[in-house]
């Protein structure tokens, strides 16, 4: 059986991005299997009404490939996604994807030193490298009611919305207030008969600064050099600024809350709306959000803020924990992902411990999910995760950080290759005194302030973001230390 060079699990950001910088490294045995039938990963699944991009968009694309086409300060989905079909036809990746391969399971082969991936419906693969580009907001959370199966009308979650099912004159429950709820209540709220919107805690809600680009801006964008990309400095250095106040800064943290409270205070007069709209944590211990249409969406006649989790799901609607029932006929989960769940679940199966080879998801459930910059893991050699366990980001563009985990994995292959070597192990020691640090490091962020948020595991614990400023982890996944494996 032929033996694939790099295999790459998912077409995303993450995963063409890998493609695009292995093939200029010299990798040209190169296989993307993505499970669905097209491109994109996030900005193809999240097609809900209003979705779009809370990070400035001349910082959402890569930036060896800016894009000149943005319409405005804040990206919509179909540019997004428009960007991401244009960047793998202009760097011809599709000859390179295998879609509609779902790879279920992952072996490592120590007699052969390569990955054995189980691709459903289809012969194993082997690979020597695999880098999982599956991405961290791929698996919908919805949680686990009474009586979730018995609710008569229809139900789905955001990230798989349901363009079939016709919300007009609907009486809709939205569960959760997120990241993705305040962008399609707005846009549902208008023709439906009634929305009830559950929301367990407020949030810290910016200003956004969205107005379209106007016909001369968009000219200078894509005509005057360099333009753009000092656009994008000053975003990137704006955004750097802002983490200063999750990485602990009072002066930055009380400017946020100064903000978002004059942002709340002028949409919103009623006095007890606005006081259940007001965070009782520090801002950015659950992820800021960014609207000018959530607040007015709140004070429609047809729009009813409930602040209370919910108890159980009956047949004829939600009902909230003070019993009370909240007929409809359409519930939307705007409940967010499992985050936590970095590799599940898919099974992925390294080296031998005691005689049982071990399972990354397994293991990470049982044992805090340590890693080297969250790229590689001890016990699985040769294989290479993007956005992994602490790479995730409160304050400024995931795609940076993807650029700086394809810059390591490329240099790590460089290293490797070099070396004469089939295998590149990372040391325990070395995983171990990278996630103490990072463990350190966290206790003095925004995010260990009290609050509970989808950035921590079931014990606490937050394995999901960086925490630090994205040109720390630029400079440390720089060079590539072949010391640190073995």
């Amino acid at each position: 059986m032929k033996i694939i060079d790099v295999a790459i699990v998912g077409a995303g950001f993450g995963g063409l991005c890998a493609a695009i910088r292995l093939r200029e490294s010299g990798v040209d045995n190169v296989a993307i299997l993505e499970r669905s039938g097209e491109v994109g990963g996030t900005w193809r699944d999240n097609v809900y009404p209003g979705c779009a991009c809370d990070v400035p968009s001349h910082m959402y694309s890569f930036s060896f490939e800016p894009n000149t086409r943005w319409t405005r300060p804040y990206p919509q989905q179909p540019e997004i996604q428009d960007y991401i079909l244009r960047l793998t036809d202009t760097y011809r990746l599709r000859p390179l994807i295998r879609f509609h391969s779902d790879v279920r399971s992952m072996r490592w082969l120590a007699d052969r030193s390569c990955w054995e991936l189980a691709v459903e419906g289809q012969p194993p693969l082997l690979a020597r490298h695999v880098v999982l580009a599956t991405g961290p907001l791929s698996k919908p959370a919805i949680p686990d009611l009474p009586g979730l199966n018995s609710f008569a009308g229809e139900t789905f979650h955001s990230g798989h919305w349901r363009h079939d099912v016709n919300l007009k004159g609907k009486r809709i429950a939205v569960v959760g207030t997120g990241a993705s709820a305040i962008q399609f209540v707005p846009e549902i709220a208008p023709d439906a008969a009634h929305v009830d919107v559950f929301q367990r805690t407020a949030a810290w809600v910016m200003p956004r600064w969205d107005k379209p680009y106007g016909a001369a801006r968009l000219w200078l964008y894509r005509h005057v050099p360099g333009l753009q990309r000092l656009s994008r400095w000053r975003v990137y250095w704006f955004n750097e600024m802002v983490g200063m106040g999750f990485m602990g800064s009072r002066r930055v943290q009380n400017m946020l809350r100064k903000l978002s409270g004059h942002h709340l205070q002028r949409q919103v007069s009623d006095p007890a709306l606005r006081q259940a709209l007001t965070p009782d944590f520090n801002p950015g211990c659950k992820r800021l959000l960014i609207s000018n249409t959530w607040f007015p969406t709140l004070q429609r006649p047809n729009v009813q803020l409930v602040t209370q989790g919910v108890a159980r799901i009956a047949p004829e609607g939600v009902v909230g924990a003070d019993g009370a029932l909240y007929p409809c006929d359409v519930i939307v989960w705007g409940t967010g992902f499992k985050a936590t769940e970095f590799v599940a679940p898919m099974q992925v199966y390294g080296e031998s411990a005691n005689g049982e080879p071990l399972e990354l998801g397994k293991l990470w459930g049982a044992q805090p999910a340590a890693t080297r910059l969250g790229i590689t893991v001890a016990g699985f050699p040769n294989l290479f995760l993007l956005v992994g366990p602490n790479t995730g980001l409160g304050h400024n563009s995931i795609i940076f950080m993807i650029e700086c985990q394809v810059h390591y994995i490329v240099k790590a292959l460089q290293s490797l290759r070099a070396s004469g070597k089939n295998a590149l192990r990372l040391r325990p020691d070395v995983q171990r005194d990278d996630y103490a640090v990072m463990q350190q490091k966290m206790k003095s962020t925004v995010w260990s302030s009290g609050c509970k948020s989808w950035y921590q595991n079931a014990q606490g614990e937050i394995d999901t973001l960086w925490p630090g400023y994205t040109w720390e982890y630029w400079l440390q996944t720089r060079r590539f230390k072949a010391s640190d494996y073995l």
